[in-house]
């Protein structure tokens, strides 16, 4: 089986240490588009690593070269980026919806020489980013395609790689690009060192062994599924079950009845938005209510969702509503916030179940030092932090300074305790024309925990006074009248928690779909603020001047 470490200092001496210990047993689990599942040991996950590891040192390519990896989260993803360390080289992960131009733009700026290209929702419009001059290496998912050469014809032609050259601790394992919220993404130079010590330590936090069971669905090019899924489970040999597709989803939940669950708000509500379909009721509801019936019902409740194993559950990448953590609890699961960034490797705070402050993400996590500026900017300092931006020096000293902190760009609050709360992002700062600074965060916290709202923006730079961009949720149905009223106590409710120079003039309900495809989100789901300012910088002072509390875009777009 190759060489093996005796004491694992890096995610492939971690796997190698798995598969000598359970090499029989199953590690990844695929569902298929026909239905099949497809089940992959310890033992096939090696053997198939290893010999697309011998294919990728055939091409000859220098150590430590750039691979990329654009699929959707599968089984072979993880094997097609342990082929990539097993050869001497570095993954590059691309997120699986990300447009043609951006695909380019971060293969070229990795100095990528091949990739790996798998299960995708829309290739035709792509493939155009791919550059032609570089090996296309398919996964079994990967479209058909001629230019992409075939995983099971590779496998077939390519013996195992024997000679397997493992890497140290202070050796570059990947760039992961940022989600470019406010431009163009910045390739974070990740150690394997840095990898490992988050991933075992959280492994710690979570009292992870090998009998856990995960289910991968967040983007594995994102470095948060990537340490919680794919790192941990390398070190602590537990499974990960995958999801075919969204309309699967929920199947493929309660195949998996994952035990530790990681998660953004909107899948959360996602979930919730199921239950509530399915277990609505008024005979359901009541059930919730009556002591001798509760626990039962919130336990078939989790069930359908697939959430009834699940002891540790964790949301990340945005703040989550107290109305939705609220809906969980009394359904029996306690889902608790964790904080981190790309630039270090997502390991900075997060919430312990049994010591839960409400509005705060939770203490800083072992071995993490935090402190805030004069300014309130919150510094994080690690041995989980970046090596450094790709051929960026001088914003890598802008972020990192010579005692070693990394200077998120958010601000925060930090109690007597050492309980961190997060108040906003600094260059989301805007000022008004009547020369006050607004922090817009806490003011969209305020709106989205309304069971009205799903998206808030609130934007005011050269503005007399702030407004909000908000867009409903689907179940904020009914008359117009009824729906303004609604939304104008809700505007009086919220700015009478703020300073004058805070408060609203208006709620402008947005029919504009917000998403990734339409380029308000990033690929992993968050809003940039930036397009929605410059995408309606043209009316927001005629929305605001209009006279009315409430203002809806839909209205204003008949009427131009």
């Amino acid at each position: 089986m190759g060489a093996l470490a005796k004491t694992p200092v890096t995610a492939l001496d971690a796997f190698l240490r798995q598969e000598s210990l359970q090499a029989d047993r199953t590690y990844l689990i695929q569902p298929m588009p026909d239905g099949q599942v497809v089940e992959l040991s310890w033992r096939q996950v090696g053997d198939q690593a290893r010999r697309m590891a011998s294919y990728l040192q055939s091409l000859g390519f220098p150590a430590g070269s750039q691979i990329g990896l654009l699929s959707k989260n599968c089984a072979h993803w993880i094997i097609a980026d342990l082929a990539i360390w097993m050869a001497g080289h570095v993954s590059v992960p691309l997120y699986p919806n990300q447009t043609a131009d951006t695909i380019r733009q971060v293969l070229e700026h990795a100095d990528a020489c091949a990739v790996f290209i798998g299960k995708l929702d829309d290739w035709s419009h792509m493939r155009a980013g791919v550059p032609q001059d570089m090996p296309w290496i398919g996964l079994p998912l990967a479209p058909d395609d001629a230019d992409i050469k075939s995983w099971a014809a590779l496998l077939e032609t390519n013996e195992p790689l024997q000679d397997l050259s493992l890497p140290v601790a202070d050796q570059l394992a990947t760039l992961v690009y940022t989600s470019g919220t406010t431009g163009i993404p910045k390739g974070v130079m990740l150690s394997f060192g840095s990898m490992y010590l988050a991933a075992s330590n959280g492994l710690r936090l979570f009292n992870i062994s090998a009998q856990d069971r995960l289910l991968s669905y967040l983007p594995l090019s994102h470095v948060a599924e990537r340490q919680f899924v794919e790192i941990a489970s390398l070190l602590s040999g537990q499974q990960i079950y995958f999801v075919n597709s969204v309309a699967t989803f929920f199947d493929d939940a309660r195949r998996a009845r994952p035990t530790v669950f990681f998660a953004a708000p909107r899948v959360w509500e996602n979930f919730k938005q199921y239950a509530e379909r399915r277990h609505g009721s008024a005979w359901a509801r009541l059930q919730l209510r009556l002591p001798l019936l509760r626990e039962r019902k919130a336990r078939q409740v989790l069930a359908d969702l697939g959430l009834d194993q699940v002891r540790y559950a964790v949301c990340g990448a945005a703040r989550l509503s107290p109305g939705l953590s609220s809906w969980f609890a009394e359904r029996g699961l306690l889902i608790v916030e964790a904080y981190g960034m790309t630039e270090n490797c997502g390991y900075s705070h997060l919430g312990r179940p049994a010591k839960i402050k409400a509005g705060y993400i939770g203490l800083p996590n072992p071995g993490v030092e935090c402190r805030l500026t004069a300014q309130g900017e919150v510094l994080v300092r690690s041995r989980a932090a970046m090596l450094g931006y790709y051929k960026d020096p001088v914003r890598t000293a802008e972020v990192l300074d010579d005692d070693g902190f990394l200077h998120t760009g958010d601000l925060g609050e930090i109690d007597q305790e050492g309980f961190l709360r997060l108040t906003g992002r600094a260059k989301d700062i805007f000022k008004t024309s009547k020369g006050r600074y607004v922090t817009p965060v806490p003011i969209e916290a305020l709106l989205l925990d309304s069971p009205l709202i799903e998206d808030a923006c609130v934007v005011g730079h050269d503005l007399p006074q702030p407004l909000a961009l908000v867009r409903l949720c689907a179940e904020a149905e009914g008359a117009p009248d009824a729906l303004n009223r609604q939304l104008d106590a809700l505007l009086q409710e919220v700015n009478a928690r703020l300073q004058r120079s805070e408060q609203l003039g208006c709620l402008v309900v947005i029919s504009d779909e917000w998403n990734v495809e339409t380029g308000f989100r990033t690929p992993n789901l968050k809003l940039k603020r930036n397009v929605v300012e410059a995408s309606y910088q043209g009316q927001v002072h005629l929305w605001l001047v209009s006279g009315n509390t409430v203002v809806w875009q839909q209205d204003t777009k008949e009427n131009a």
